[in-house]
């Protein structure tokens, strides 16, 4: 039976999202591409991830996917939309722009885009691209959690837990954390792990706990690292303060994969903080990597 181009669109894009690397092939290609011109939405995006991959034996262009991605965005294409925003990010083929990256994905959120509700959520938290706001921040996880994002339930449940920016509530942090690791999210396994090694049913006697998370960090534990680096830079927990050993320590966990610690150590550079003189090249370098690690 012979394929349309609306009939493969609507195929290989139930494919596309099942599995990103989906390639198109020239036959396939032959179709899509006169729809796109068309103004056919879905096949704009299939022509856009063509461009993007350098599927169908066209040519890797970048620029030519962002076009491909817009047209379809402007048409309401959530998945087009946050992809678009993801190029704006990265300055993929079009000039780096959060603003931007912030606007196209905050579209697809509000039409329900569970992963750009995540991505708008991180933006709010760490003020890229729109003022820093822990409330929308919150809104925008929960809203995804509770589609089942594995992801934003680990973020919610590492939010609450900690206590920094909400108001800590261990229950609710549990209970995301559980409902993450249960997908098999590797990040909310190795926490709640973490959480039962280290005893951090403790709220304020940390002291009780110091030689276990000390040996832990020396042991190569880049969470007990981090921990282990916040209180020595408060001077809590029975710690005395001490910016250069923390310092040490929050190079460590960062150096070991550990994104707050990569956070913390870019505001540090960023705004010369304990002693540091500031250096914005290694905030630049530690937010990037930081961001690299979250997505």
């Amino acid at each position: 039976m012979r394929r349309t181009a609306a009939g493969l669109a609507v195929s290989v894009l139930l494919a596309l999202f099942a599995a990103p690397c989906m390639a198109l092939n020239p036959d396939e290609l032959a179709l899509v591409a006169p729809a796109a011109e068309r103004g056919s939405a879905s096949s704009q995006v299939l022509l856009a991830v063509a461009y993007l991959h350098g599927d169908g034996g066209l040519a890797r262009d970048p620029a030519k996917a962002a076009y491909w991605f817009e047209q379809a965005a402007i048409q309401g294409n959530v998945y087009a939309q946050d992809r678009l925003g993801d190029l704006y990010e990265q300055g993929l083929g079009v000039p780096a722009n959060p603003k931007l990256a912030f606007d196209w994905r905050l579209k697809a959120a509000n039409r329900g885009q569970v992963q750009a509700q995540v991505k708008v959520g991180k933006m709010y938290q760490e003020g890229i691209g729109v003022g820093k706001d822990i409330d929308q921040a919150l809104y925008w996880f929960r809203r995804a959690a509770t589609e089942g994002n594995a992801e934003a339930q680990f973020l919610l449940g590492r939010l609450y837990h900690y206590g920094s920016d909400v108001e800590m509530d261990r229950s609710a942090a549990r209970s995301w954390l559980e409902q993450a690791a249960q997908k098999g999210y590797e990040s909310a396994v190795l926490f709640l792990n973490m959480i039962e090694s280290i005893g951090y049913q403790i709220d304020e006697g940390w002291h009780q706990r110091t030689p276990g998370l000390k040996q832990l960090a020396e042991d190569g534990d880049i969470e007990a690292q981090y921990q282990l680096a916040q209180r020595y830079e408060r001077g809590i927990g029975g710690f005395k303060k001490d910016a250069p050993t923390a310092l040490g320590w929050y190079e460590r966990a960062a150096s070991g994969g550990h994104p707050m610690a990569m956070r913390a150590l870019a505001q540090i550079y960023a705004e010369g903080l304990d002693g540091v003189k500031r250096d914005p090249e290694t905030a630049a370098k530690w937010t990037a990597r930081a961001k690299a690690a979250t997505r």
